[in-house]
């Protein structure tokens, strides 16, 4: 019987993967559903096994099975590690993904499961913190904090209970690595999430997922139920987000699992001392619990040789919006900008130039071709007025109108606020109305100003468009310094970069930048 592996990745079903699926089975094919390989312009993808290797065909649809089976479809790939996205790839994290059944135990423990597990568990927890630490594992949700003070910490807080918490509340807009992972290799989070346990003393973890990923949640389950006795003492649940962005906010996320409203936490005490019910909690993402089975199984050194600058090991970045190689391209850090948009993303997907890209979500801050040159760094980014964050790239061509960007950015704080803090309350519902009197007040052609909707206060409506653009820069100063989380903190990241690579589309002149090679 011939055997073909298929995604039934949450993305791969949405392009058609369960009808491409019921076609093979129906033609008397062994049928195994795998996580996507992560480039969605060839999914539906079929790999056909061939003896010692498997041939890949995508896209598919379920009227191509015969061709696929005979060998002469169109759209045949050869071996997909042959492919160009995924040749110059290093999958440390996502190294089964695609390639395995997600929940068999024995396709798991066959392809080099839990042997980071079984390394932790032949050493101290201190010798596996001082691993996690040596590696240089920094968290992969937003200001790259190392991974291994944060475990020291909670190991070395005296307490009853502790508890290990894995933020997988995905919510910037163009990343799917997290729900990527949990459809495709849950074992792999568990298994971290295990060392984790073991490194800190905890016994017990939970995993937070938002509501939009129901595969990601039924799949989460199933594997906890499976690797039970493997992971014994620890025990894991998963609980269900309600739909709040704000929730991705570490403190906002624990007083959702306390069964509270979502509402940010002021700092100190820091979770690591006082976290899950006033107890010591590790909190990190689904990428950098997945990150330590590799670190732990093949040495801490072997993760540490692979990066940039003090940014280690390997990052799955996602690229996303128009863009024609939308997907998942896992690599050491320090490839630049313009490598990832143009050579492995491919450009745009209508064919027009691209004119900026964001990076790190929604709150990312916006970069024109002219900073392609940057490597992809933390310390880089932050020194260009940028963030990393989760590693989405969103792509966007020469259509788009800056301007709205930047007021989207504002409209969606001002939406996803919890409300406890009067920068990112006020302040965001305060920007969108300046950024559209930014706009209404433009000079247009030959001098003449648009006309401005009814503004009743005279003293705002006689400020200057100059005037209005020095308050929005004072305005996000202040919810910058002044928000208790990251959700005001980071709104200003658009806004001012918007302004200051794209200042036309506020109405104002260019300024004379030197254009990068």
């Amino acid at each position: 019987m011939t055997r073909v592996f298929i995604s039934r990745d949450m993305a791969s079903v949405a392009l058609g993967a369960d009808a491409v699926a019921e076609a093979f089975a129906q033609a008397g094919c062994e049928v195994v559903r795998t996580g996507s390989r992560g480039l969605f312009a060839i999914e539906p993808l079929v790999e056909v096994e061939t003896g010692a290797e498997r041939i890949a065909y995508g896209p598919v649809g379920p009227g191509d099975v015969e061709a696929v089976l005979n060998g002469s479809h169109a759209n045949c790939i050869g071996p997909i590690e042959e492919h160009p996205f995924f040749s110059g790839q290093q999958r440390f994290t996502f190294a089964r993904c695609g390639m395995i059944d997600p929940l068999s135990m024995a396709d798991y423990a066959a392809n080099g499961g839990w042997k980071g597990l079984d390394a932790a568990d032949a050493l101290s927890p201190q010798e596996v913190v001082e691993a996690v630490k040596v590696s240089g594992l920094r968290g992969r949700g937003g200001a790259g904090f190392p991974t291994g003070i944060k475990w020291q910490t909670v190991l070395d807080t005296p307490a009853d209970e502790k508890f290990v918490v894995c933020n997988a509340d995905e919510g910037d807009s163009g990343t799917f690595a997290d729900r990527m992972l949990m459809e495709g290799d849950p074992f792999h989070l568990i298994e971290g999430m295990a060392i984790a346990s073991y490194a800190v003393g905890a016994r017990h973890g939970y995993i937070y997922v938002r509501s939009e990923y129901p595969f990601a949640v039924e799949t989460m389950r199933e594997a906890i139920a499976r690797s039970v006795d493997r992971i014994a003492p620890f025990t894991l649940e998963v609980r269900v987000g309600a739909g709040s962005y704000v929730c991705g906010e570490e403190t906002s996320l624990l007083e959702s699992i306390e069964g509270k409203r979502g509402e940010v936490r002021v700092k100190p005490p820091l979770p690591a001392i006082e976290g899950l019910w006033d107890k010591p909690t590790v909190i990190n993402n689904v990428l950098s619990l997945s990150a330590v089975p590799f670190i732990l199984a093949e040495g801490p050194q072997a993760y540490a040789d692979v990066g940039f600058g003090r940014s280690r090991g390997t990052m799955p970045i996602q690229i996303a919006g128009n863009v024609k190689n939308g997907g998942l391209y896992e690599v050491g850090f320090g490839l630049t900008l313009g490598e990832l948009v143009n050579q492995i993303g491919g450009g745009t997907a209508s064919g027009r130039p691209v004119r900026a890209v964001q990076v790190g979500g929604p709150l990312g801050a916006y970069f024109p071709p002219s900073m392609f040159h940057l490597p992809f760094d933390y310390e880089a980014f932050a020194e260009a007025g940028g963030l990393i964050g989760h590693a989405g790239i969103t792509v966007f061509d020469d259509t788009v109108d800056m301007a709205k960007m930047a007021r989207f950015a504002m409209e969606f704080c001002a939406v996803e606020s919890c409300g406890k803090c009067t920068p990112c309350r006020i302040g965001s519902t305060r920007g969108t109305e300046l950024i559209d009197r930014i706009v209404a007040k433009a000079p247009r052609t030959a001098g003449t100003v648009e006309t401005l909707p009814q503004i009743r206060n005279a003293r705002i409506a006689a400020r200057t468009h100059d005037e209005e653009i020095e308050l929005l820069r004072d305005l996000c100063d202040t919810m910058k310094h002044g928000s208790l989380c990251a959700l005001g903190g980071f709104t200003p990241y658009p806004v001012l970069s918007a302004l200051d690579h794209f200042p036309e589309d506020f109405g104002s002149t260019p300024a004379l930048t030197e254009t990068a090679e």
